[in-house]
């Protein structure tokens, strides 16, 4: 510890390149590839579609890759969309991002993979642990790890990251090389040209979209990364172009063993898949494969995460305490708590799954608002004729404009498919109103009594 600079935000400054990647990764790859295939396939009306549904969220991801890339590069601070929205369009936005964060998005995400991971423990162990004593345990020791430091945090993310994507690399060559391609006659396709089409295929890109989602997450620890206006870009491009053949390889792998009406029949693609490859022992392994993979999804967001709530308390939006570090670890150790315990609360609720319908039209939101920062921020930089930033967007405006573009049809799409959940969302974000005016002007009373003194 005694060797890591510490940043002008009070963190340490302890994360290279090659960390910076399995971020990325960490935070993009959950449960959802091994799911998501199924509901993507009941949704979609033949393998091209289907492909093309984890095609089309790849290149908006990589789009995203390339925004935050730049967004990284001119302000590489802690809190990342917090830091973006604050610069471009000031605090108010800002702190929504940061409370639908907590109240729900990255709180409610955690939940649901917490729950998941308990479930496919439970099938490993054979019922002799209580899953809701593996989600408070496995929360209380993610969340133990990170408050050491962000050392001990990023070893135990990077050493799950490199497993999980070895185990996807397992899974598909064993679909690949040990199942015969499944065989089923022709299926009618509903045109996409159609308006019933159009709806289904936005119907399949919201599960892809969500598991895809994830990759701005590393631009939260930007304030403890070694050289984040060179690393946190290379890391965002590169990580997600791995997420994006991972994803790619694995819907294949499943298309290809169990066939579109196949796959659109199961609740579990990734076991019957390694079912058809090893035999009965597939289940056991694809359930160490999917817990694996969902306790370092919620490794990173333990990581990751409560540096936005760090950086909100550190502007004077939220609890005060919040913004304090470990002298000793130099980690927001009362960020990370508070969101273990809320995350715990949600997951133990039950009411998890029905967050989760509420958030891809917020992140989505959020996302488009962080795109449209790199237009305000550009135009800044004419007018005053600062030095521009060490990346810049690829193909910019016109990329740039395709990713705000793509964030808002996957907002419509989802008020589309899910006019009620989206409405709850968004009536979510609002709740936020009341506590952002309440800490702006406890802020403001503080300054002015400063001020005086």
């Amino acid at each position: 510890m005694g060797r890591d600079k510490i940043g002008a935000e009070g963190l340490a400054k302890a994360i290279g390149l090659p960390s910076a990647v399995m971020l990325v990764v960490g935070g993009i790859v959950g449960v959802g590839v091994f799911v998501n295939p199924a509901i993507v396939a009941r949704n979609a009306h033949s393998p091209i579609e289907l492909l093309s549904a984890w095609g089309a969220g790849g290149v908006i991801a990589l789009l995203g890759a390339f925004v935050y890339a730049e967004l990284a590069a001119r302000i590489p601070h802690t809190g990342g969309d917090y830091a973006y929205l604050r610069e471009a369009y000031g605090p108010l936005p800002a702190f929504l991002n940061g409370w639908t964060l907590l109240l729900v998005v990255q709180t409610g995400g955690m939940a649901a993979v917490t729950i998941a991971f308990a479930k496919y423990l439970d099938v490993l162990l054979g019922g002799a642990v209580p899953q809701s004593l593996i989600v408070v345990l496995s929360l209380a020791a993610l969340a133990g790890v990170n408050i050491l430091g962000v050392g001990a945090g990023n070893s135990v993310q990077g050493v799950l990251g490199a497993i999980k994507i070895a185990m996807i690399v397992a899974l598909v060559l064993a679909g690949v090389l040990l199942v015969a391609p499944a065989r089923e006659p022709p299926t009618s396709v509903v045109g996409v040209g159609t308006a019933a089409g159009l709806k289904a295929f936005g119907a399949a890109m919201i599960p892809v979209v969500f598991s895809y989602g994830g990759w701005q997450t590393a631009n939260f620890v930007a304030g403890e990364m070694k050289d984040p206006r060179r690393d946190l870009a290379r890391a965002l491009v590169l990580g997600v172009l791995i997420v994006i053949a991972c994803y790619l390889s694995v819907s294949w792998a499943c298309l290809r063993a169990l066939g579109a009406a196949g796959l659109a029949r199961t609740l579990t693609p990734t076991a019957d898949v390694l079912g058809l490859a090893i035999g009965p022992a597939g289940a056991k392994v694809a359930a160490a494969l999917v817990a694996i993979s969902a306790l370092g999804y919620l490794s990173q967001s333990m990581l990751t995460a409560p540096r936005v709530y760090y950086a909100m308390a550190r502007d004077g939006l939220f609890l005060r305490r919040v913004g304090e570090v470990s002298e000793k670890t130099r980690a927001p150790a009362l960020a990370i708590l508070l969101q273990a315990i809320w995350a715990g609360v949600i997951a133990l609720s039950g009411e998890y799954e029905r967050i989760l319908s509420y958030t891809v039209s917020m992140n989505f939101l959020f996302f488009g608002l962080s795109g449209s920062a790199v237009f305000v921020l550009r135009a800044r930089e004419r007018r005053t004729g600062a030095a521009p930033a060490g990346f810049r967007a690829p193909g910019h405006p016109w990329t740039t404009g395709a990713f705000v573009l793509a964030c808002v049809l996957v907002v419509v799409s989802t008020f589309w498919s899910y006019p009620r959940e989206s409405l709850v969302g968004y009536g979510l974000l609002l709740l936020g109103l009341p506590p952002y005016f309440y800490w702006r002007r406890t802020r403001h009373k503080v300054t002015e009594a400063h001020g005086k003194a």
